[in-house]
């Protein structure tokens, strides 16, 4: 994940004491490399102290932020004093950046309120945020109205700040892929294309007989499924499974990477079943774990909202999402659920795991035509889920977000498999039904709800419901 880059604007006003923006630039700029993060900001010698205070000192800043347009991923506006709130405005208009906007107010001390150090800043931000929301310009605020710039709340701030960066740049001009056709007893996942594209979400389609064709052109020996063979067999136990399985899972995973790379696609949704049990004697199952392990999320069933989903989780915390069923109660816990899938899971999810056969479908197909699956039990820990619909009717994307904790409550069950505790389960589930939510939701072992509500509404406009 490369390094997050934010334009600073370090506010100043004539009239309080100019050695605390001056401080004020020198910590938060110290904070920022501390944290990992690059900056962009003013000199010294560009301006007084390197701040911006008279409308010639917001043209530079706009200039300097003009020229780094393609390097900046979001603002952060820092208050050491009070701060002019109009060349705050006007920096930020100027510059023709449309990236999220943090601000933040350093707090007084209650020994230090002379005019010789006192700031003001607690009142200069909200002349500031005033001036943007005549602006029409979005921003993000800290959790507390000031935070010092050096403490660990703020650092918890630039940690969702960046996570909000990251899944706004994401989202611009994402690229899906849907292979083959929406699963047909799954008019659950049917979704509106237009919607999406209209915040700047492409889907590309490719016919499942199309994948398959280039499947068959393929030879044994061909080196490049070798490669894919032996990518298959480092990444998880295959002793169970039969070598000619593995040998057309190597070559269906080359095509679909190949495809991906040259279609630049962010993440695809494949149909999983039943056509390709029946009719090629595979489970694509690991080959799509294998993908959201590495970053290219992969969800199953034709799911491009719930790739979404798993995309937006990734986004924000850097590690892999899966996909899974809201799938049965847990015992008569209110406050429990097992979510559950066949399964293709990132294996960085499970305590261990190992490739297995389709259980559910295999009565159906055979089992001989359903090896692929990735199995195994959830690890404990703290997850974030989020799911994403179109709503044709109101023509408008819409989520749910919030944040559980897999569990080690006993269970015994096939599949990829967990016990997830959310605080006020019934709730969400009550909202989930009446919304009409599809039974599927994207999973990340990441504590982000509060960035992704942030982004997806405050930035991307989208109908978001945050449980709590």
């Amino acid at each position: 994940m490369r390094k997050t880059t934010f334009g600073v604007i370090v506010g100043n006003r004539g009239f309080f004491p100019d050695a605390l923006a001056k401080q004020g630039r020198k910590d938060i700029l110290e904070v920022l490399k501390k944290n990992g993060f690059n900056s962009v900001a003013l000199s010294m010698q560009q301006t007084k102290y390197g701040a911006v205070e008279t409308f010639d000192d917001a043209k530079k800043c706009a200039a300097l932020f003009s020229e780094k347009a393609g390097k900046i991923d979001g603002v952060i506006v820092t208050l050491p004093n009070f701060g002019d709130e109009k060349g705050v405005a006007e920096t930020i208009k100027r510059s023709g950046l449309n990236v999220p906007i943090l601000i933040h107010a350093e707090p007084d001390a209650q020994d230090k309120m002379t005019l010789a150090n006192r700031r003001d800043s607690f009142c200069g931000k909200m002349s500031v945020c005033n001036n943007l929301r005549q602006a029409g310009i979005p921003f993000t605020l800290t959790n507390s109205h000031t935070v010092k710039a050096a403490s660990a709340e703020f650092k918890k701030d630039l940690s969702d700040f960046a996570s909000v960066c990251r899944i706004i740049k994401g989202l611009e001009n994402a690229r899906f892929g849907a292979i083959g056709a929406r699963t047909g007893a799954f008019n659950t996942v049917r979704f509106s294309e237009k919607i999406l594209e209209m915040s700047g979400i492409s889907v590309e389609t490719i016919d499942l007989s199309e994948i398959l064709g280039r499947v068959d052109r393929l030879g044994d020996n061909d080196r490049a499924v070798k490669r894919k063979l032996n990518a298959i067999m480092k990444y998880i136990s295959t002793n169970s499974i039969p070598a000619d399985k593995l040998l057309k899972m190597a070559k269906f995973g080359y095509v679909v990477d190949k495809w991906i790379k040259e279609t630049e696609l962010d993440g695809t949704a494949i149909q999983c079943w039943t056509s390709l049990e029946e009719f090629c004697g595979l489970v694509p199952c690991t080959l799509m774990s294998i993908k959201s392990e590495s970053l290219v999320p992969s969800a199953c069933e034709v799911d491009i909202t719930g790739l979404l989903g798993m995309y937006i989780l990734q986004l924000a915390g850097g590690t892999p999402s899966a996909l899974l069923d809201w799938n049965n109660n847990y015992g008569s816990d209110p406050d429990k659920t097992v979510l559950f899938h066949c399964s293709n899971l990132p294996k960085s999810f499970f305590k261990s795991s190992k490739m297995d056969y389709q259980e559910i479908i295999a009565g159906a197909v055979g089992k001989d035509n359903t090896y692929g699956t990735i199995v195994g039990r959830i690890a404990p820990g703290k997850a974030t889920f989020c799911r994403t619909a179109t709503d044709d009717s109101e023509g408008i994307v819409s989520v749910y977000v919030g944040e559980g904790e897999f569990t080690n409550d006993k269970l015994d069950s096939f599949g990829g498999y967990g016990v997830m505790k959310i605080a006020n389960l019934q709730r969400l589930l009550q909202y989930i039904c009446r919304m009409g939510f599809e039974h599927h939701v994207a999973v990340n072992k990441i504590e982000k709800a509060d960035a992704i509500a942030e982004a997806l509404e405050n930035y991307m406009g989208w109908d978001v419901y945050h449980h709590r």
